[in-house]
């Protein structure tokens, strides 16, 4: 079904400006679509890059355009201790190296060992669990994007006394350098498993959470990014984004 989507803003905005700030493409992709007469407003297609949409007016982009933005490559990966999300300093061995075919989960090719695939937000060499990998922008912009308000789920285990006090703190509270956090769900799993939520990615902002109240991370698993789960996906094994997945994360 092709991508439909009413506009609910409160002035009409330039197609290309919308989409962009939607997550949907970027503008110079919405330019692209245009030019190809490949977006249709109210069943008009759009001619001119500098057509406004109106509040309640409905935009569709046609099959042939979703192809175009769905042409990137996503990949979900299950992220071993160990390696490192991005390029790598000397030593070390980055995560795309596991993306063979023989850590293959289901259908698709292996990416090209070349291929450029960077982190959709990082996992650092001594966490574990859900890492996105992706030459996709839509998928980038609307994972770490400025606009982006999708949480991330991770299953934290600690050292030292898990009190009410310190999950409160936890949970809001708290300054990284200098800034205010936002605030965090954190709940007590059992024992020494916490689960945290966060609309944020601070650099290795929960092991330093944990460090500014008197515990100590243990070990960190990320476990879902916005819709997508880590599920049954085996350690160290990779599968492609579906389609479906993807127009959850960018619609």
């Amino acid at each position: 079904m092709a991508f439909t989507r009413t506009y609910d803003g409160d002035a009409p905005v330039r197609v290309n400006k919308w989409l962009g700030q939607t997550g949907v493409c970027s503008r110079r992709e919405a330019e692209g679509l245009i030019a190809d007469g490949l977006v249709t407003i109210d069943g008009e297609v759009v001619a001119d890059a500098g057509r406004k949409i109106a509040p309640g007016q409905t935009l569709i982009l046609n099959d042939r355009a979703e192809a175009a933005l769905a042409a990137g490559v996503t990949i979900l990966l299950n992220k071993p201790v160990g390696y490192v999300s991005g390029q790598p300093e000397p030593g070390k061995t980055p995560a795309v190296r596991l993306l063979t075919p023989a850590n293959r989960m289901g259908d698709g090719a292996a990416p090209a060992r070349d291929a450029s695939l960077p982190p959709i937000g990082r996992l650092d060499e001594d966490s574990r669990g859900l890492l996105l990998l992706s030459s996709d922008g839509v998928v980038a912009k609307a994972v770490i994007g400025p606009q982006s308000d999708l949480d991330k789920e991770y299953l934290v285990v600690v050292d030292g006394a898990v009190t009410e006090a310190r999950l409160s703190r936890l949970r809001h509270g708290l300054e990284l350098d200098g800034r205010q956090l936002k605030p965090a769900r954190v709940t007590q799993v059992q024992g020494q498993q916490l689960r945290f939520v966060l609309k944020e990615g601070r650099n290795r902002q929960i092991r330093r959470m944990c460090d500014l109240v008197g515990l100590e991370v243990v070990d960190l698993q990320r476990v879902r990014i916005g819709p997508l789960r880590l599920s049954d996906l085996p350690e160290g094994r990779w599968r492609h984004l579906t389609a479906d997945e993807r127009k959850g994360l960018v619609s």
